[in-house]
């Protein structure tokens, strides 16, 4: 008889080439992406003389040094500009397709593989970057891997992975007015913790993540990282399905209905077992937002800061090294405190349906003296998308910028950065010290309470933010 598999069971053993070690394999690498500060991998394959061995398989991306202004050519940064001429090289050499700053298809490569069906149900992803979790949203085994393993798979189309255990993280209930996927993620990083799923692939299930659309899942597998996680997923259902048949790649091969027959299968079996279990109520989640300087730092808008004092001992060190980078006073609201800029974008929070939340938000509208706010689209599809329904004139007529796709604020390498001192609310995943510049302050949220955020001047309490949505 053959033993239940939980879906990650069944992923792993797909792509098995060999067993290295117990517990350790060589897996088939079935799409590579490379961003474009990533360019030295190229020389670094030259040096040892190797060959990219499967090039029709790799697709390299201009999303993370370029610049977010409309009127760009490319990074804006000498070292920038560098790392798009290497990869402009190397990508040509080793005949590798490469998306540039400027072309139909750029945006940041969680944004651009699953719309541009490069992303499918079944696959190993591997990306240079944290945050390739978003594609397990599809059901794939989605891996973020380093400089090293990048070269390894350009050379082989494979990466040695040590295999984790299984958690799965089941979401019951409806989510409240108000209340998006973003808010969910983040209470979950903050109960769980920024290293509570250390060593350990996610499944998220169960009928709160059912009813979410694919950008929601998305924003949901984005952030699996943030809790330590090696992989996040989700198994594909009919959602998912309709989603790839919009895509240019995915439905426009002759393999089509054979894959879905296969793709209903990747289902964790009913009698599996996991290693861990979780189960939140998501129906008990409020808007959130992150107070202190990694993700697990998040609360309610209308709940109090910590108080170092009353903590665990382990925890008061960090708490109050947090507090004070962030400018922030013990047990106080941080409903009301006043920001600086705001961020819409990035790939937990940069596509069509987070700018239709925010303008939403915005419609009508002017942001507050002294707040300034950007809107930066995943892709340029995602651009053309908002332009069409009329979301930049929204967006401009309210006084926020309507800049060009990329990674832009979310990781600040490309010149899109703030002041020291500074506090920006961000639809990004990171809040790390200095991540948005030295010094700046960064609180990460959903799109609603971010747009909500530049038209107040500051974070708003529940109250507020569903008054705006009126």
């Amino acid at each position: 008889m053959t033993q239940p598999r939980t879906l990650f069971d069944k992923l792993w053993d797909a792509h098995i080439v060999a067993e290295l070690a117990p517990g350790t394999a060589l897996l088939h690498v079935d799409r590579h992406f490379i961003h474009d500060l990533q360019s030295s991998v190229f020389a670094s394959l030259a040096d040892r003389k190797l060959a990219v061995r499967s090039p029709e398989l790799t697709v390299c991306v201009a999303d993370h040094g370029v610049s977010s202004l409309p009127t760009r050519t490319g990074g804006e940064l000498p070292a920038m500009s560098r790392h798009l001429i290497r990869m402009r090289e190397g990508s040509r050499a080793g005949g590798i397709a490469f998306i540039d700053a400027n072309d139909h298809e750029q945006g940041i490569i969680h944004v651009i593989g699953p719309e541009l069906g490069l992303t499918l149900p079944g696959m190993l992803i591997a990306c240079g970057d944290s945050h390739t979790s978003t594609h397990g949203a599809f059901g794939a085994l989605a891996l973020g891997i380093g400089t090293t393993e990048i070269v390894h798979v350009l050379a082989t189309q494979t990466v040695c992975v040590r295999k984790p255990h299984s958690l799965r993280i089941t979401l019951v209930g409806e989510l409240q007015a108000g209340v998006e996927s973003k808010d969910v993620i983040l209470a979950l990083v903050h109960r769980v913790g920024t290293a509570g799923a250390t060593g350990h692939a996610i499944e998220y299930a169960g009928s709160a993540v059912r009813a979410m659309d694919m950008e929601a899942r998305m924003t949901l597998c984005n952030l699996s990282i943030e809790m330590g996680a090696n992989f996040g997923m989700i198994a594909p259902d009919e959602t998912t399905f309709a989603f790839l048949k919009r895509t240019p790649n995915a439905s426009r091969v002759e393999w089509w209905e054979q894959a879905i027959e296969e793709w209903h299968g990747l289902v964790t079996d009913d009698d599996a077992v996991f290693d861990r279990e979780v189960t939140l109520d998501a129906s008990t989640v409020q808007p959130q937002i992150s107070w202190g300087t990694s993700p697990e730092q998040t609360m309610g808008l209308d709940d109090l800061l910590p108080q170092p004092e009353l903590m665990a001992s382990a925890q008061r060190e960090a708490m109050s090294a947090a507090l004070n980078y962030m400018g922030l006073a013990a047990g106080a609201p941080l409903a009301g405190t006043p920001v600086d800029h705001v961020f819409i974008g990035s790939c937990a929070n940069g596509r069509l349906s987070d700018l239709r939340r925010a303008a939403n938000v915005v419609r009508d509208r002017q942001i507050a003296r002294g707040t300034a706010a950007w809107v930066v689209p995943g892709s340029q599809a995602v651009r053309r998308a908002a332009e069409a329904e009329g979301l930049d004139a929204v967006f401009r007529a309210a006084g926020f910028e309507w800049r060009a796709p990329g990674c832009s604020m979310c990781v600040g390498v490309n010149g899109d950065i703030l002041q020291p001192g500074q506090r920006c609310v961000s639809t990004s995943n990171r809040n790390f010290v200095g991540r948005q510049g030295p010094g700046v302050r960064t609180h990460l949220a959903g799109a609603r309470v971010a747009a909500a955020t530049a038209l107040l001047g500051h974070i708003p309490g529940t109250s507020e933010l569903l008054k705006m949505e009126l």
